[in-house]
Order: C-alpha cells, then structure tokens, then sequence
C-alpha cells in the first residue's frame, strides 16, 4: 500500500507518496499558476505512479508557498525554476533509479525551463496542459527556450486548450531537439481533468522515453 505524507524539507513542500514495493525511480510533479499541489489531476497521477512503484513527490512552487491564492509574478519566475531544481535534488535523494520532472500548465513550463537551464537534471519531462500562448494570443508563442531542451519530455494536452491547439503544439515541439511525444486528450480544456485516468499509460510512455525497460 502506498504511503502519503507531508514534505517539508531544505524548502520544498508538499506531499511524499512512497510506493511499497519501490521500482527505484521517482518523479516531482508541481501545479499551475491558479492551483497548489492539492489539484485533483496532481493527485490521481502521484497515487497511479506510486502504485506502479514510482516515488512521487508533489509540491507546492515557491511562489504558492509564500502567498496560499493569486497568480505568480512574473518577475519571480527564476525563483519557482529554483524551486523546481530543489524538489528535483530532494527526490533524488529518495531514489535510486531515473529521475523525472513535470508539472502543469505554469508548473510545467518553469520545470521545462529548468531542465533547459540545467542539463542533466531530470531523464525526462511529464508537461500536462503546456502553456503554448495566452488564450487569444498565438502569436506570442512561450518557445524561446525549447531549442534549449535537450531531455525526452512528453505533452499532454487537451483537444479543446485554448492555450495552444495540437495543431500548433505539434509545430512547436519540432524546436526540441531531443525527443517528445504529444498526447492529445479528446474533450478536454486546460484543465485536463480527462488526462487523471490515463496515468498508467502516460507512465509507460514516459518510461519509454526515457529508456526504462
């Protein structure tokens, strides 16, 4: 049975979901710019993960550890990307195996931009709801860093995500040269509340790419 409890260490907070029978691999997973590790997706998927014997720390990004509600500022970015940096040396200090990272939505997109700061930190990325745009803004497309990113990372997203369509995802991704993978969610918007019952198969198509048999 897969144990649950709080995180609070060197930092980082959250909630340390630690398998029975551990695989030796473990993954930081954090939320969105209007959530906090508590978001119902974060959940499922943290308890499938560790279900399958991955350690699975969720946490709240520094900027939701400082305020309980509101956005982030932007100006503080480069705070929540050392923020992911830190729950990711945290779970591999808990883990012998692969290290992965992910998040959603903004969560996700600091984490990849950590990881392209930082090569080598993670074996691969888990990115739900990317924030490709702003709604109504395609123009403005958030991939400067992406020719950067030189680790396996996987999307989901939803078909409805009015922050960036698959067709326009699909073309961005072409920017990373290491290797990716889009997973398009039927029904779903930004929130991806469909994606909470695909954690089995976005485990092994994470594992997948980053070489775990």
């Amino acid at each position: 049975m897969t144990m649950e409890q709080v995180f609070d260490s060197g930092g980082v907070r959250g909630v340390l979901h630690q398998p029975e029978n551990p695989a030796g691999d473990a993954i930081a997973l954090t939320h969105g710019a209007g959530s906090n590790c508590q978001a119902p997706l974060l959940v499922r998927l943290a308890r499938t993960f560790s279900d399958a014997g991955m350690t699975v720390l969720r946490y709240d990004l520094p900027f939701r550890q400082q305020r309980p509600k509101g956005p982030p500022y932007p100006a503080a970015a480069a705070r929540d990307r050392e923020g992911v940096a830190q729950a990711v040396d945290a779970v591999r200090r808990l883990a012998a195996g692969r290290i992965f990272a992910g998040g959603q939505s903004y969560g996700g997109r600091q984490t990849a931009m950590a990881a392209a700061e930082r090569p080598g930190m993670v074996d691969a990325l888990l990115l739900l709801s990317y924030p490709l745009h702003a709604p109504g803004k395609p123009d403005r497309l958030r991939t400067a860093f992406f020719p950067d990113l030189g680790i396996p990372a996987l999307f989901v997203s939803g078909a409805d995500d009015p922050f960036g369509s698959i067709e326009e995802l699909t073309a961005a991704i072409k920017l990373i040269p290491a290797p990716t993978e889009l997973v398009p969610v039927e029904r779903s918007g930004h929130d991806l509340k469909r994606a909470a019952d695909m954690g089995e198969e976005l485990l092994k198509r994470l594992r997948n790419m980053a070489g775990v048999p």
